[in-house]
């Protein structure tokens, strides 16, 4: 009885230990920064918070009256948050949970062009798009090949025409965080033609896919892509911290691999952003997800680092914009960052230029 009772007790404490431990997870916890920020900028404004939202992707809008929105997603509440960008004040918020047209269902990436809105919704599978100022929904697309998607990019390629790249992080298995093999990489990213016609009807097709199936180009757990036609490339978010996180250098014109990569990064590479000083010049701004966040500049056509900074406040950043054209409160332009899942953060582009000493066309 005494034996028995033994291995009972020594069977629940194992139980409980079990019980208690946490969930293997593939990717390691973010260790401490080995990169120094070169410089401490203070935050012009940093937003009140909103506990619950989980904001994660950010677009500046300039409105026809002189204001410029930032507009967020939320993942946690499915909808869109809606700032005022000189001060931070939230405006309001757009959408309902849901998979009809106008509802979201975790929205994660977003992108803008002119008037057009673009939003991936993970959990829907597909990315839909509005029109502004209304955020009037135009309609959906890409059910039937995205899985996961993520991120977005667009440019135009045609009067009235858009491109839209779309990263799509599918997964065999999301709660081990297991990979597809590495033949199916090939479709990392999805690239659509997008127009809206008159009369507000969306027309929505897929060109294409990519993605690199070599060790050293694959994209295995993606999310943040930005373009600069200018230098036909792509920077595209590794977040794999496995295999090194960093940012893929592809070729946008072709999707393939350039063979370089940027140095790896501290914690996960998430937002990236351009900050265009003159038709082909300026800056890649890309965040390293540590607290305090790490904001590492890029040359935009060397890709050579140009210094890091972080601010007083903002942490845990996911998705960054950079608006480089004035306002009434930042004559040349800012940064603003998503700061710890629950608000905003801006930073004045001429603090940045001045602590980190850049030189060039940027203003200062």
């Amino acid at each position: 009885m005494t034996r028995n009772l033994l291995l009972g007790g020594l069977c629940a404490a194992l139980l409980a230990a079990c019980s208690t431990a946490p969930l293997h997870t593939s990717t390691p916890p973010a260790p401490p920064p080995k990169t120094a920020a070169d410089a401490v900028i203070a935050e012009t404004w940093v937003s009140a918070p909103v506990a619950g939202d989980e904001l994660d992707s950010l677009v500046a809008w300039p409105t026809e009256d002189g204001q410029v929105w930032l507009i967020a997603t939320a993942k946690a509440t499915h909808h869109l948050a809606v700032y005022d960008a000189d001060s931070g004040e939230r405006l309001r918020t757009v959408g309902t949970p849901g998979s009809a047209v106008g509802q979201f269902n975790r929205p994660n990436g977003i992108a803008v062009f002119g008037d057009l809105l673009f939003v991936a919704e993970r959990d829907n599978h597909r990315v839909q798009a509005f029109r502004l100022p209304e955020f009037a929904p135009l309609g959906a697309f890409g059910a039937d090949v995205l899985r996961s998607p993520y991120g977005l990019w667009a440019h135009e390629t045609a009067p009235g025409e858009v491109e839209l790249f779309v990263t799509d992080s599918f997964m065999s298995d999301f709660r081990t965080m297991t990979l597809p093999p590495m033949a199916e990489l090939d479709g990392r990213v999805k690239r659509f033609q997008v127009r809206v016609e008159d009369g507000g009807k969306l027309e929505a097709r897929l060109l294409g896919q990519f993605g690199d199936t070599g060790a050293a180009g694959a994209l295995r757990m993606v999310e943040s892509i930005a373009g600069d036609p200018a230098h036909d490339r792509l920077l595209i978010a590794e977040e794999d911290r496995r295999v090194g996180s960093t940012l893929r250098d592809y070729r946008l014109a072709t999707g393939t691999y350039n063979g370089h990569s940027l140095p790896t990064f501290d914690a996960d590479a998430e937002g990236i952003a351009l900050w265009s000083c003159s038709a082909d010049s300026g800056y890649w701004v890309a965040v390293d997800q540590l607290t305090p966040t790490r904001f590492r500049l890029f040359d935009r056509a060397t890709l050579a680092p140009s210094g890091v900074f972080s601010g007083k406040a903002t942490s845990n950043t996911d998705g960054e914009t950079v608006y480089a054209m004035p306002t009434k409160r930042f004559p040349s332009g800012a940064l603003f960052a998503l700061h710890n899942d629950e608000s905003l953060a801006a930073f004045d582009l001429r603090d940045i230029a001045r602590a980190l000493d850049l030189q060039g066309d940027c203003p200062r």
